[in-house]
């Protein structure tokens, strides 16, 4: 109270000018991929979308979605810039081609967060708690979830991702990456409500953010799973072969070679993985000896191989980016969730100018059986996924609880010295602490990675170097809640929440009967 007017002191933020307020939204936008690998500043992912939330609570829907747009801009723009990497270096694709598909790509996943800020902007006028609590942090997991799955999906900088080293990644095994996002944009609701209502931060505000917080480092001491049997010695093969020269038949044998040298050269192990493709041949082209050579090996050192490879059937009119084991019972993965440009051409007449300007080796492969079985190796059913397979956590839970361990393979090269290949390895953290799972990551230019069940990286390769990386991993056994039901339960409670947003704000604009 203000003795000398009476009056209580206003509780408004400061308003940004207009035009300062849309620059401070691509600003917002710009900081949060720094929440992530490599930087892993995690509380930006609460600040950043804090800021923009206190940017939308005052504009009309069209200026929130601008707003939203120019956030979604910063944030993808540097945030997935090594797009430009795969199609310009890596793709062969001409510089100003390169640049126009990354300009509609961002453009593309730009509009999530701009028709998330016009969405709660237009039908949801009022602004106050449940606005800042309950709406905003509900769109936001809606508007993630669909991006996860539309047009086969993109779940890249989901915010929940950033938090793996953060007490908010206790929720993970229980409500999956969405709900480590939820509980992130909850935060950024909190703080923003907080701008607005001042008296009330200390009261309220704080108390709040501090129970969600210790909620989830509570949330991430019970133990959903169980050793199974011993650890295992395990080594991740790193070829570090250069894609100019990888699909090269004069390269071949070299390859080959180096593949079979440090498989040998390494320790005593239970298993030995080779990254996606690693033999840069049809598996049914490879000498016969070579394989042999292999099975000999597994037979006398007792050691088990899961190996990268093309393979065709026998038509040659089906083409599968796979995984083999050699082991006792001998079995093979295909992906399935081909990598859209890359792998397969989606929309071909739409993009045919796109396909033609990439020169992409083995970009025309068809999808593996959905619901393949766990591959046997190491005494241990694996749960195999190729690529960024691992990016989508209700398909890595297809193979659990029956699998033991993860194993990913991949082919980083195409990203270069870029963000992606450790935003990858944080996406692989997430899995296993979703999981209950370690997750064995080879990949062929590195970072190669052995993670364990709690999502720490216990072993990891250089960079861009020719390496083999043993580790000692503990498979597991049992079920998360994540496990169990997969996403639905946080999609299920977030559109509750939604629906609840929208039936307070109808009370509130609801005009009062006449006496």
């Amino acid at each position: 109270m203000n003795k000398q007017t009476g009056k209580k002191p206003s509780s408004r933020p400061f308003r940004f000018p207009p035009a300062a307020a849309d620059a401070a939204a691509l600003a917002a936008g710009l900081l949060l991929p720094l929440a992530f690998a490599p930087f892993d500043l995690f509380p930006l992912a609460v600040l950043s979308p804090a800021l923009l939330f206190v940017l939308w609570s005052d504009a009309s829907p069209g200026r929130a979605a601008f707003r939203g747009f120019l956030y979604g801009a910063g944030m993808f723009g540097l945030g997935v810039s090594w797009v430009y990497v795969s199609m310009h270096h890596y793709g062969n694709m001409p510089a100003p081609l390169a640049g126009l598909a990354v300009l509609l790509f961002v453009t593309g996943l730009a509009l999530y967060p701009a028709l998330c800020g016009w969405l709660q902007a237009r039908f949801f006028l009022a602004r106050g708690a449940w606005h800042a609590m309950v709406l905003l942090p509900a769109l936001w997991v809606l508007f993630e979830w669909i991006r996860g799955w539309f047009l086969t999906g993109f779940p890249w900088l989901n915010l929940g991702y950033s938090q793996v080293i953060s007490p908010l990644a206790g929720y993970a095994p229980w409500l999956g990456v969405y709900g480590v996002s939820f509980f992130c944009a909850l935060s950024a609701g909190l703080l923003a409500w907080g701008t607005h209502t001042s008296e009330k931060f200390l009261k309220f505000v704080l108390p709040l953010f501090a129970a969600v917080w210790i909620g989830g480092w509570l949330a991430g001491k019970v133990e959903w799973v169980q050793p199974a049997g011993k650890p295992l010695q395990v080594t991740l093969i790193q070829g570090n072969v250069p894609l100019d020269s990888k699909w090269r038949p004069d390269s071949r044998a070299a390859i080959m070679s180096r593949y079979a040298a440090l498989s040998a050269a390494a320790p005593k192990s239970d298993l030995i993985i080779w990254p996606e493709s690693a033999v840069p041949a049809y598996l049914d082209e490879i000498d016969s000896g070579y394989l042999e050579g292999l099975r000999r090996v597994s037979h006398a050192a007792r050691v088990d191989f899961l190996l990268g490879v093309v393979e065709r059937d026998k038509d040659k009119h089906h083409y599968y980016n796979s995984v083999v084991s050699i082991s006792p019972q001998p079995g093979i993965y295909r992906k399935q969730h081909l990598v859209p440009f890359g792998e397969y051409p989606p929309l071909e007449p739409l993009f045919s100018w796109l396909m033609r300007n990439l020169q992409i080796p083995m970009s025309d492969f068809s999808s593996g059986a959905p619901n393949q079985p766990p591959l046997f190796a190491a005494g241990q059913k694996i749960g195999v996924s190729v690529c960024y397979e691992d990016a989508f956590g209700e398909e890595v839970i297809r193979t659990l609880p029956s699998a033991t361990l993860l194993v990913n393979v991949s082919e980083d090269a195409w990203f270069g010295d870029s963000l992606a290949p450790h935003q990858r390895i944080q996406m692989a953290r997430m899995r296993a602490l979703e999981t209950g799972r370690p997750l064995l990551r080879a990949a062929n230019t590195g970072p190669s990675v052995a993670i364990d069940h709690h999502g720490d990286v216990m072993a990891r390769s250089p960079q861009f170097q020719i390496h083999a990386l043993t580790a000692s991993v503990q498979p597991m056994q049992g079920a998360t809640p994540y496990v169990r039901l997969g996403n639905w339960p946080i999609v299920l409670w977030v559109f509750l929440m939604a629906a609840a947003a929208a039936m307070a704000t109808r009370a509130q604009k609801r005009p009062a009967k006449m006496p």
